[in-house]
């Protein structure tokens, strides 16, 4: 007969074992509701989590400890639904639109279209955020062309683009012909308007309207419509015969160079102290619009001489820039200043002369008057086709010349903002004819030209240059006649 403390301790150990086993079958079903399911429960299931709090991306809304769902970020949602809910009162959007929202990193414009009803949204952002957020580049989207009925750009992303266009052929790309894309921009003037415009192309404009941003500053909606079929994005320029290419000039564009300071009617006296005056009055197209989306910044200084002559000394340090980085060419056939260039970051060398068309030039040496010696190095150097052996001083005198309005035209495009400084001891007057033939002239939006001519001397007084025979008359009707082509240009000495 066994003791009775041992049965006690018997059934005490089987109560034990049957007591683990249910925990861990509970333990069990709470863990497949958490990772499996997300948290949610049914009527069926049960469960510690009410029915109103789950642990899923749309819990969001009402987890008072999830850095998502408080006040700022609802009312965010709240904005961009009534928003989304206009577009659809105007039939610009439906409840069956496919619907894209383009680098957003929250989601709150993506959750505002689903409680709308236009279920069938998702964003995209480098850092993904399920199910709302996908990985994904607002360059390069990832999903197939013709994919979505409309598609959403808030908070700024595309100012923040380093490359626009290519965020603008995307959404071309990505969204159907037929198809709506709106963008909230700060658009601050018509100079920038119409970039923006320029970059969406392949977009016909609906309509704009101001409205409040999340943070109550004023924003310009911007509705667009997609093209059936998409234009070629490159400008293309016609050549035949002396047919010239005009620049679309609108008003906005009248209306800058109307505000710029006026061009000197007067020949000046002494035009070597007249640059420290002009630079002071030059009213910057910079200072004057805003260039926020223009695809690429381009610097081209064409008779650049050494990197300290105007890049380094007053481009880089003058110029306003709206902090954005350009890219620099540096267009200058003298030799002796190419070793300059040779260690200087962000500038691109071209070793070559600024002509009319790819051909060998002679470079004519300035000589010292007195001493009838070389000056190499002043950059005073003129250019000159070679016709005979007899019509220059040797081999090392010939350069290679260039056409400098093809070069332009395949370098930059009119989504691009484009500064040229022109210093070219003459040659202006067949440069700029020819970049008015070609169109090219309507890719340059601010022009710094020094004109060359017969100008009084420094050195002998009541003497004028013998070595230009253009008078300051013909330069002021070469920087009228740019003026009224809608070229933004300033004189320079």
């Amino acid at each position: 007969m066994e003791p009775p403390a041992a049965k006690h301790g018997s059934l005490w150990n089987i109560l034990v074992r049957l007591f683990s086993f249910a925990v861990l079958i509970f333990a069990a079903r709470f863990a497949i509701i958490v990772t499996v399911r997300g948290g949610t429960c049914d009527s069926a299931d049960f469960c510690f989590f009410s029915d109103n709090l789950t642990l899923s991306a749309t819990s969001r809304i009402s987890d008072a400890e999830d850095p998502y769902s408080g006040m700022n970020w609802r009312r965010s949602v709240e904005h961009y639904a009534a928003v989304f809910q206009d577009l659809i009162a105007e039939g610009f959007l439906s409840p069956n639109s496919r619907a894209l929202c383009i680098d957003t990193p929250s989601g709150e414009d993506v959750l505002a279209l689903k409680e709308v009803g236009v279920i069938d949204s998702v964003g995209i952002f480098k850092k993904p955020s399920p199910p709302l957020i996908l990985h994904g580049d607002p360059r390069r989207h990832p999903f197939s062309g013709d994919a979505f009925d409309f598609e959403f750009s808030g908070n700024g992303g595309l100012e923040r683009s380093p490359r626009p266009a290519e965020f603008a052929a995307e959404v071309c790309r990505t969204l159907r012909p037929g198809g709506f894309a709106a963008v909230h921009a700060a658009v601050r003037d018509a100079y920038s308007f119409d970039s923006f415009l320029e970059l969406f192309n392949c977009f016909e404009l609906i309509r704009t309207r101001e409205i409040n941003s999340v943070d109550s500053s004023p924003v310009l909606e911007i509705l667009m419509k997609k093209k059936n079929k998409n234009p070629n994005f490159e400008i293309k320029t016609l050549i035949s015969g002396n047919f010239v290419k005009k620049c679309s000039v609108k008003g906005y564009k009248r209306e800058i160079i109307e505000n710029a300071e006026a061009l000197i009617e007067e020949e000046p006296l002494k035009p070597w102290i007249i640059l420290k005056k002009i630079v002071k009055n030059i009213k910057y197209l910079t200072s004057l619009v805003d260039i926020s989306f223009k695809n690429r910044y381009v610097y081209v200084d064409v008779g650049a001489r050494s990197y300290g002559s105007s890049i380094g000394s007053w481009f880089r340090k003058q110029y306003p820039k709206q902090n954005r980085t350009f890219e620099v060419y540096a267009i200058e056939a003298d030799k002796s200043f190419h070793e300059d260039y040779r260690e200087k970051r962000g500038v691109t060398l071209l070793p070559y002369a600024a002509w009319v068309r790819n051909e060998t030039l002679f470079f004519e040496i300035t000589r010292d008057p007195i001493k009838n010696v070389m000056m190499r190095g002043r950059g005073m150097g003129r250019i000159n086709p070679v016709q005979t052996s007899s019509s220059h001083m040797g081999d090392k005198d010939k350069i290679q010349g260039f056409d400098f309005a093809e070069w332009l035209m395949s370098t930059v495009t009119k989504r691009d903002f484009v500064v040229v400084k022109m210093d070219v001891e003459g040659t202006e007057f067949h440069l700029i004819p020819r970049l008015i033939q070609t169109g090219a002239i309507c890719l340059i939006d601010e022009l710094f030209l020094e004109c060359h001519y017969n100008r009084w001397q420094r050195c002998c007084p009541g003497q004028r240059s013998a070595k230009y025979h253009k008078t300051y008359s013909q330069c002021l009707d070469l920087f009228t006649s740019l003026r009224n082509y809608g070229v933004l240009v300033h004189q320079w000495w």
